[in-house]
């Protein structure tokens, strides 16, 4: 059985264990995202140098991904009942550094503003990266799926999604891997068993893997998403995110490939029955004022701490791409505080002091 890459009028073929048609689906669905005049060359670097196991592996990782967007797009079409996502294809510095697929959704009957992007880029390491992410090596890939979601109604969370596999090279041999990602939820309005429907089912996903996961991921995540210069308020009410997980003697890399992949179609469990529950709640223009000052919140983060963000940017990104997480209007109101004691105080303190939801 083999797997068969082209470039051009060139070809790897690589002799594979496994079903036949799972490896040409994968392959087609990894040409598709790297682009064929550089698949050879960049991602999969060379025969003599790689192991076929690692070459495999970055085609089954790009073919979850790409599933993954299909699967999420088609769960929010429904909810939302009106809009449809719109397609952009794009590719990196034309052609010679990867490419993605941004999905943009807007002024639905739930959903606002939002995207959910996959991308499988690459390049090599430059100054500016080495000193601003902190990173060596003299070649990078990437590859992960984003997702923000910006609903009309103030009742209805934000909510953002993230899973990515990294890799850096020297010589054309891998010489550092790791997976990052997360999901974490950004309500107006705090409803208590939404906040608890989240947390449970991510709990459960890291269970079935490590027990000590879920707690440590929820402090990370809680510890991430803050605007440091707000006296450490956090956006919302969390959930989980951990960044720079490696293969080692306890988990290699099939475990955290099956830990990503697990937590990856989660999403639609633990954010779709939140919107059904919430998105046709009534409310008034108080609460979306309300919602539109916390926005400004988000957008803070995003610019200024998000690592993400920044990434993309220092790395010659896709700018809409890159800043499609933020929402379509805002607030920035001059020292701006909810009344004592009202339910936007409320949404404040526990922005202010996070709590454990299971």
């Amino acid at each position: 059985m083999h797997l068969l890459i082209q470039s051009g009028n060139s070809k790897l073929n690589l002799k594979l264990n496994g079903s036949k048609t799972d490896e040409r689906n994968a392959t087609q669905r990894c040409r598709i995202e790297l682009q064929k005049p550089v698949i050879q060359k960049n991602i999969f670097m060379n025969k003599r140098n790689q192991k076929i196991p690692e070459i495999k592996f970055r085609v089954e990782w790009v073919d979850f991904i790409h599933h993954l967007q299909n699967k999420i797009c088609l769960a929010l079409e429904a909810v939302d009942g009106k809009a449809k996502f719109h397609t952009d294809e794009w590719q990196r510095d034309e052609g010679r550094g990867g490419g993605g697929n941004t999905r943009v959704i807007v002024n639905g009957n739930v959903f606002e503003k939002g995207g959910v992007n996959r991308s499988a880029v690459y390049g090599e390491v430059s100054d500016n990266m080495r000193k601003q992410l902190k990173i060596n090596g003299e070649k990078w890939f990437a590859c992960g799926l984003s997702l923000v979601l910006h609903p009309f109604n103030p009742f209805v969370p934000t909510v953002h999604c993230n899973y990515r596999y990294f890799e850096l090279y020297e010589n054309d041999e891998v010489i550092d891997r790791w997976f990052g990602g997360g999901t974490d939820l950004t309500p107006y309005y705090l409803f208590e068993d939404d906040a608890k429907h989240f947390h449970e089912t991510y709990k459960n996903v890291c269970n079935e893997f490590d027990v000590n996961f879920y707690p440590a991921f929820k402090k990370e995540c809680d510890d991430y998403f803050v605007n440091m210069h707000r006296n450490n308020e956090r956006r919302g009410v969390g959930g989980i995110f951990f960044d720079h997980q490696r293969p080692g003697e306890n988990h290699d890399l099939d475990f955290w490939f099956s830990f990503s992949k697990a937590c990856g179609n989660a999403f639609i469990d633990a954010y779709i029955p939140i919107v059904e529950k919430r998105k046709n709640s009534a409310f008034t223009d108080a609460h979306k004022y309300w919602q539109e000052i916390r926005r400004g919140r988000y957008v803070e983060f995003n610019l200024i701490h998000d690592r993400g963000t920044l990434f993309g940017l220092k790395t010659n990104g896709r700018t809409e791409s890159i800043l499609m997480s933020l929402p379509p209007t805002v607030r920035f109101e001059y020292d701006h505080l909810p009344k004592p004691n009202s339910e936007e105080e409320k949404l404040l303190n526990i922005c202010l002091q996070p709590r454990n939801w299971v």
